[in-house]
Formats: C-alpha cells, structure tokens, sequence
C-alpha cells in the first residue's frame, strides 16, 4: 500500500512539474508575442522611412471609409501598417477626412497624414483640370486635355501610341491591360480605359503621371469584379466593348442592362451586333443617320459587318454600364432588336426583324 501511494505520489509532482512547463512556456510565448506587438505598433507609429522624401500619389475616393484610406495608405507604401494607422485614428477620435488627390512621402508621421488628409488639399500648386465625361472618346478626351492642361493634343495621343509607356501601365496593373494590349487591330489600346471622372493636374506632374491617374481610376472601379468577369468567362476588353456602346445605347439603368441582353442573345447566335455607334467609330464621326454605304465601311471596327465584339471598346463607359453588362436582365425573352423614341427616350424591344420594322414604322408617324 505505501508503495502505491509513493507511486501516486510520484505521479501527482509530475503532474505538477508538467502543467508548471507548460504554464511557464505559454507564459513566456505570450511575453514573446507580447514584446514583439509592441515593437511592430511602435515602429508603425513612425515613419514608415524617416529618410525617403520622395512623393507619393495617392488618390482617396469620395466616400472612401477609414479603413479604406488606411488600406490606401499601406498599399502605396506611405504607412507601415493600414491596422494599426487605423486605430490609431480611432484612438485619438481622428474625423473629417477628405477625398482628393494627395502627395505623401514615407517620412512623414501619421500626424502629418492625418492633418493633411482633415485639410482635404495636396500642397502641390493646382494648374489645371480634365473633365472625362461619360461615353466620350480617346480622341475627345485628347481635344480636353490639349485644352485644359499645358500638354498639345498631340501630345497626348503620341503617348497613346508609345509601346513602352503602354508596357509599362500593363505591368503595373496587368488583370486590367492584359487583353487590351494583347488585341489586334485597335486604334488605341487605351480606349475605353481612362476613367470617366474630373482629374485635378498639379505644378510638377508629367502627362504619364496623369494618364496613370486615370487608368489606375479604371483598375480601382473594375476591380470588385475581375472575378465576375473570369466566371462570366469574358475578359476585361470584352466587357469594356459591350459596356461601351451599352452606355451610348441606352440612358436608364433599366434599358443598359436589357440592352446587354440583347447583344448577349445577338452572340450567342453568331449575329452581328449592328450598333450605329460602332459604325461611327469606324468612321470617326458623329452622324444622326446612316446609310447603308456607312453600314458597309470597310473596317473592324464595323459591327454591321463584323460578328463578335470587334477589336475593342468604341469610348470610356461609365460604372453602370459595366454592371449592366456583368448583370444583363430579360435574356431569356429572345429579345434581338431594340430602337428608341428620340423624343421620349423610351425603348422598345422586338424579337424579330419584322417586328422590329413595324416598330420603326409606329415610331415615324
């Protein structure tokens, strides 16, 4: 019996000994990752290189939260670490900040960052400002810029043909560029790519700074739905196109989106699409009618020609054109045609092409 409780006695101490280890162990760990927290939020706090005054653009959006401007922050290589700025934020109550375009350096300490986001400013001198409008061309868009900025419109469509400064923008944002710059045919490999938005130029800025601006616009607003558009088993090119004439086609959302739908159905049949606006492009014009000699330029761009999408987008759609593309409704009506009353705006699908004309006929009267 004694030997039993020497034995159990035994057992019991290192029982003991075992849970003291690994208390001791955790203990210790938690000290270790204690120590090391303390150490990353402290040299978060700091600048991110107190040595590097080089500038940095960054963009904030209207509406951007906290979090995301911390995120912002981080991923343009301003800030340490987009969690820690943001409690931080919330620690001191920070509030206010402004959308704009901003120049950081990685020297400067969140409280420079933070004030300078509250004042909602850069400090760099603002020499101009380019209007994209939505549904506008490359060449349009060139004709504001030679108006708006110290750069010749030449200028700016000399850029959009040069190779290196395309290969350059297809490697900084490649889920966006890659099937633009791999298409054949296109007149601008950028069309349809820079962002419908107001770009504010600055004292200092080079015409590729901002022509990234507005291509990095493009990139942040497709970016929610680069998996939709894989799944959808489409490319971005693809999208663009279709969101393109979408956006000239039709004017409320309703009609984009039933509008997409038509030109799927057309697809899906090997149809060509027979938009007027890619006729148009073709033809670099802008025209109220068409006549069948228009119809039948000889060009890729040409959809009453041509089956598919062509080579690629026709102007810069806007946000709602995309989606209607990625979200097309009333597919499964077999619609094939649509027309729209000029005076009322309203539009009137038709599932065959005497429909259609009948339709055109009402309308005439």
């Amino acid at each position: 019996m004694n030997e039993k409780k020497r034995r159990l006695a035994a057992e019991s101490r290192a029982v003991h000994r075992l849970v003291y280890w690994i208390i001791s162990i955790i203990a210790i760990l938690l000290v270790i990752v204690g120590l090391m927290t303390y150490r990353y939020v402290k040299q978060s706090l700091r600048p991110l290189d107190q040595n590097n005054e080089k500038k940095v653009t960054v963009q904030i959006p209207i509406g951007s939260s906290n979090k995301q401007i911390a995120a912002k922050l981080e991923s343009s290589h301003v800030i340490k670490s987009a969690t820690v700025f943001n409690y931080y934020v919330k620690m001191h109550n920070f509030t206010d900040f402004q959308a704009g375009k901003y120049y950081f350096s990685p020297s400067m300490t969140l409280d420079q960052i933070i004030s300078q986001l509250q004042k909602g400013h850069s400090e760099r001198k603002v020499v101009g400002k380019v209007l994209i409008k939505e549904g506008v061309m490359l060449e349009d868009i060139a004709t504001t810029v030679g108006k708006n900025t110290k750069w010749s419109k030449q200028q700016f469509l000399s850029l959009m043909k040069n190779e290196s400064f395309l290969k350059s923008l297809e490697k900084k944002y490649p889920q966006l560029l890659k099937s633009a710059m791999s298409a054949q045919g296109v007149r601008y490999h950028l069309e349809g790519y820079l962002f419908p938005l107001t770009y504010t130029v600055y004292e200092g800025e080079s015409l590729k700074e901002l022509v990234t601006e507005m291509v990095k616009s493009t990139d942040e607003r497709l970016a929610p739905y680069y998996t939709t558009i894989a799944e959808k088993d489409l490319t971005v090119q693809k999208t663009l196109t279709l969101a393109s004439l979408v956006e000239r086609e039709g004017v409320q959302e309703s009609d984009r989106k039933k509008i997409a739908g038509v030109f799927f159905n057309r697809l899906a049949i090997n149809m060509p699409i027979q938009s007027d606006i890619s006729v148009m492009y073709a033809l670099n014009t802008h025209k109220e009618s068409l006549t069948n000699k228009d119809t039948s330029v000889d060009s890729p761009y040409n959809l009453y020609v041509h089956t598919g999408y062509g080579p690629g987008p026709f102007n810069s759609p806007s946000l709602q054109s995309i989606r209607a593309v990625l979200a097309p409704s009333d597919r499964d009506q077999n619609y094939l045609y649509f027309v729209a009353n000029l005076k009322t705006g309203k539009v009137y699908y038709s599932h065959t092409y005497q429909e259609h004309l009948q339709t055109n006929s009402s309308l005439d009267q």
